[in-house]
């Protein structure tokens, strides 16, 4: 099925059929689910009026760097956006005469003051069940969750997937084919290098529980003043990856900055040069990569080779230092929490990280394990 010229999936069909209160969207990596809800969400908005849609994340900077620019994009597909009807300071959109609003659960009261026609709960997993509770009081009709299912235990599980009133599916990577074959083989390598990790990102199955690899990051407003540095995982079909660090004392602030695929080189020095990055400042990166290296050189910036290609040791020396991650670093922060050590079939876990979803780990391995001193610490508790 096409509508207009945005092209829709089975997820699409999925919500166009169900007749329940509550569709339940389970899914692996790359399914596409949350597109495709905001499609189904906006084509059925175009038909009617007077209608409140909320859209719900746990907090705005993941809200605003996720599902809100989703939304923005499909409009701009469609040829309906109109910056006219779009109030950023409110982060609001009125459709017709529909008010879709965007919500997070850093804002109770705009959860438990607001009635509403329909919702959505982007990443529902993130959300507590208080939260779920007074929005699920205070919508009346139809109900979208979904969420990747890398929680051993949830309320999820409990408290909606008993319901009578739901209906469930699993979406993968196999819903969407509009995937490039890059990211196919991508998903698929899971399969050889984890157990766990291809049942949750593959087959969008739940979890039997992983040795999470970082517990000690802490979130954090803003970054502080002081002399900043970089780290960069540089891709194309996987996502370019710019973190910025800045030291205070033995604490390491970071801050994700760049989080995009498909860059050229010239695309991300133009993107670094909008971010003012003076030519003095250290740019750490996997030296494997030395000719877009030395072609951002040739742009003015400060590239340097991170100074061990050795994961473990890197992976120590983020884990010796306390860590604060800003609020607005929501992919960062996303990997930190899914971050994970390999298991041999026997269960025993290996010396080794799982090689999956982790471009912002790997630049922030770079930054701080090449960063002037940064073998000098040891693991410290928190």
């Amino acid at each position: 099925m096409e509508v207009m010229n945005i092209q829709t999936t089975v997820i699409f069909n999925r919500l166009e059929e169900s007749s329940k209160r509550i569709v339940v969207m389970q899914g692996g990596a790359r399914a596409g689910k949350t597109v495709q809800a905001l499609l189904w969400f906006i084509v059925r908005l175009m038909k009617e009026e007077n209608k409140v849609l909320t859209i719900v994340r746990d907090s705005l900077p993941s809200l605003k760097g996720s599902v809100m620019r989703d939304f923005i994009d499909i409009l701009t597909r469609l040829g309906v956006y109109s910056e006219n009807n779009h109030n950023k300071t409110e982060n609001t959109y009125m459709l017709n005469s529909n008010l879709i609003e965007f919500v997070s659960c850093d804002q109770p009261h705009k959860i438990r003051g607001r009635k509403r026609h329909y919702l959505f709960c982007n990443e529902a997993t993130e959300i507590s069940y208080d939260s779920w509770l007074q929005l699920v009081f205070r919508t009346e009709g139809r109900i979208v969750i979904d969420y990747n299912p890398s929680e051993v235990d949830h309320w999820i599980y409990e408290q909606v997937l008993n319901r009578d009133d739901i209906d469930f599916f699993i979406t993968t990577y196999k819903d969407n084919p509009f995937l490039p074959e890059e990211l196919v083989k991508e998903i698929e390598r899971l399969q050889y290098a984890d157990e766990d990790y291809w049942k949750i990102y593959g087959l969008g199955e739940r979890g039997s529980g992983r040795e999470l690899i970082f517990n000690h990051q802490r979130i954090c407003k803003e970054m502080p003043e002081g002399d900043e540095y970089y780290g960069l995982d540089l891709g194309f079909n996987h996502k370019t990856a710019l973190v910025r660090c800045i030291n205070q004392g033995d604490d390491v602030y970071a801050q994700e900055r760049i989080y995009q695929s498909g860059l050229t080189t010239t695309d991300l020095a133009k993107i670094m040069k909008g971010l003012k990055i003076g030519g003095h400042i250290p740019i750490y990166y996997d030296y494997s990569d030395p000719r877009s290296a030395e072609e951002l050189s040739r742009h003015g910036f400060n590239m340097i080779p991170c100074a061990s290609k050795d994961v473990k040791q890197s992976i120590m020396a983020i884990k010796g230092r306390p860590l604060y991650v800003t609020e607005d670093s929501a992919n960062l922060i996303k990997e930190l929490k899914n971050y994970s050590w390999k298991k041999d079939k026997s269960g025993m876990i290996l010396d080794e990280p799982i090689k999956y979803y982790d471009d912002l780990v790997d630049a922030l391995r770079y930054a701080i394990s090449t960063d002037t001193g940064a073998f000098k610490f040891q693991p410290v508790a928190i």
